[in-house]
Order: structure tokens, then C-alpha cells, then sequence
């Protein structure tokens, strides 16, 4: 994200970070597993002396999937890689087809959310785990795109309330929701209809859905933030890692069966791209990367945005260097 969007409300203007649910092509070449966990990557990549083709990156609509293409892009062009960025695809269920049909090399993922889309009953809150899943079914499905190595830090779904609410509701669990649910406006993402994370999330704990009053907007995303706070809606589908949640004192309810599975982050290219570069060479750069993005730096990087309103391209920028992976 070039620009970030910024909302005011009251006297506080600020940009609302997220990443999850809202939001993946042909090639000869074969696949490869899953690389090993980005953090224990190098620090840096080997020399190579093979060509540095051209990358075309993409990402989904919302701040931190632009974040972290963000990141790759810019250690890539450090190496030398000519990087096209094409941020902003939309939801995941738009970004797939986009990538499949190879209009996009290289885009980051949130390995939970994206086995979930493939394969539900597969996801578990191990993020290698996940990562290894989902290769598989990214082979089973095309052998058209590898998953490298996946980051320490996470983003998971996250349905928070307003904390008068949780106090005087008695709100602590997701569960909590179910007995009084026909009385709340629910905010949630257009694409949670179809998403097992969602839909099929609060249908375990005994939510009816399409709730009896529902309100589409994006999730992890400005709009959600606003309208929580202003009581547009009482129920709202964030990211764990969004400063608003911080910002305005929502609480978070706890996911007491543990519908959300671990949603480490991961560059998701395409195997026709690797086999063009050094592979090995290609893949470290990327790990390092990975390597470095923690829960705590992705939060603290979504506050530097959406609190400070520094630009995206600076945050990572200045990321990259405090880690050592840029000059």
C-alpha cells in the first residue's frame, strides 16, 4: 500500500490495520515441499552470479498482506531483482485465480487461512504444519506454486466487542454470543459466507448465519473499526494484530474451541518464476525476511502506520534496515 487510508474519528485520525479471512499459473515445472521454518534462515543470502528476472508481486486488499509484499519486494530489488508491484488484488478468493493465472509471481499468505480455503478439516494451530498441508494441496491441485519457509509471527481471526459490552453482557468467549445473538449487529466480510473461518467458525458455536442482523464490510479494515466504535454494529471481525483493537479498548473473545488455526505468514511463487532464477539463492533472501516478522514487529509496524501514519513503503524500509537486511 503506496497511500494509506486514514479515518477519523473524534479527534484521533488513524489508519486501521489487518490482515486475515478477507481475503493463490501454469507450469511444467515440478514442485517442491515447503521450505523449512523461515527462522532458522540465514541472516543473508548467498551470492549468485544467475539472472535476476523480473517480479511481478501481489497481494490481498487489506494493509498487512501490502505490508509484508512490501517487505519481500523491497529485499528483492536489494539483491538486485526488478520488482513490479501489484498490491491489492482483493480477498483471497480473488487473488487465487489472479495468481493461477499467472498474472502474479510471488504473493505472501497466511498459511492457515490459505489451507483453509482449500482443505478445512486440515488446519491445526501449528503453522509448519499448516505450510506443509497446504504445499500439498497446492500440488494436488496444480504443482504450480511453492510455500517457502513460513514467519515466527502470526495474525489470526480475531471477534472483538466493545468493552462496555463485554462488561455489562458478561461477553468472555465467542461462545457467550450465541444466547443473545439475534439482538447484536454483526460486522462481518462479505466473503464470509464462504469461508470456513468464518461462517463455519460461528456455526460451531451454535451462531445461526447468516446472523438475523449482519453487516458486510471488510474485515481488519477501516470501515470494521468505525462502525464498532460508533455503534453501528456490535460484533466485529478484526485481525489479532490491529492497533485499533489497542486504540479503542475492544475486547477480543476468546476462540474457547479454537476454531482459528495458526496463521504464520509465508511467501507463496510461482514454480515457473524459480525455475527462471537461483532458486536456493532466491528462497534465502525471502527466509531471512520471514524470519524477522515476529507477532510483536507486526504489531509494532501496524502501530507505526495506523497510529503514527508513516508511509508503508518508509515502515518497511526502516524495518528491513534495523534487521540488517537492507542498506
Amino acid at each position: 500500500m503506496r497511500t494509506p487510508r486514514v479515518l477519523a474519528l473524534g479527534m484521533t485520525a488513524i489508519v486501521l490495520v489487518g490482515a486475515c479471512t478477507t481475503g493463490g499459473g501454469s507450469s511444467a515445472a515440478p514442485s517442491t515441499p515447503a521450505s523449512s521454518q523461515a527462522a532458522s534462515a540465514p541472516a543473508s543470502a548467498p551470492a549468485s552470479e544467475a539472472p535476476k528476472v523480473s517480479i511481478r508481486i501481489g497481494s490481498d486488499n487489506f494493509y498487512e498482506s501490502k505490508l509484508v509484499g512490501e517487505i519481500y519486494a523491497q529485499v528483492l530489488e536489494n539483491a538486485g531483482y526488478p520488482v513490479e508491484r501489484k498490491f491489492g488484488l482483493g480477498s483471497r478468493q480473488q487473488r487465487i485465480p489472479t495468481m493461477d493465472a499467472g498474472q502474479v509471481d510471488l504473493v505472501p499468505e497466511y498459511v492457515g487461512s490459505g489451507l483453509g480455503f482449500y482443505d478445512p478439516t486440515k488446519t491445526t494451530g501449528d503453522g509448519q504444519a499448516n505450510a506443509t498441508a497446504l504445499q500439498a494441496a497446492l500440488d494436488a491441485k496444480s504443482k504450480n506454486i511453492t510455500v517457502l519457509g513460513i514467519s515466527p509471527g502470526q495474525d489470526t481471526n480475531a471477534f472483538a466487542v466493545r468493552a462496555e459490552d463485554a462488561t455489562g453482557k458478561n461477553l468472555k468467549k465467542l461462545g457467550d454470543l450465541a444466547a443473545i445473538q439475534d439482538t447484536l449487529t454483526w460486522g462481518l466480510p462479505s466473503d464470509c459466507d464462504t469461508n470456513p473461518l468464518c461462517a463455519g467458525a460461528l456455526k460451531k458455536y451454535g451462531i445461526n448465519y447468516p446472523p438475523k442482523k449482519r453487516t458486510a464490510l471488510g474485515a481488519c479494515d477501516v470501515p470494521m473499526a468505525q462502525a464498532l466504535q460508533g455503534k453501528a454494529i456490535d460484533v466485529a471481525e478484526f485481525c489479532s494484530t490491529q492497533p485499533a483493537i489497542v486504540q479503542f479498548g475492544f475486547v477480543v473473545l476468546e476462540d474457547d474451541l479454537k476454531t482459528q488455526p495458526a496463521e504464520n505468514l509465508a511467501p507463496l511463487v510461482r514454480n515457473d518464476y524459480l525455475a527462471k532464477v537461483d532458486k536456493a539463492a532466491f528462497t534465502a533472501l525471502l527466509d531471512a525476511a520471514s524470519a524477522k516478522l515476529t507477532t510483536e514487529a507486526l504489531t509494532e509496524m501496524g502501530k507505526a502506520v495506523a497510529i503514527d501514519q508513516k508511509d508503508v513503503g518508509e515502515v518497511a524500509k526502516a524495518f528491513l534496515q534495523q534487521q540488517g537486511l537492507i542498506k
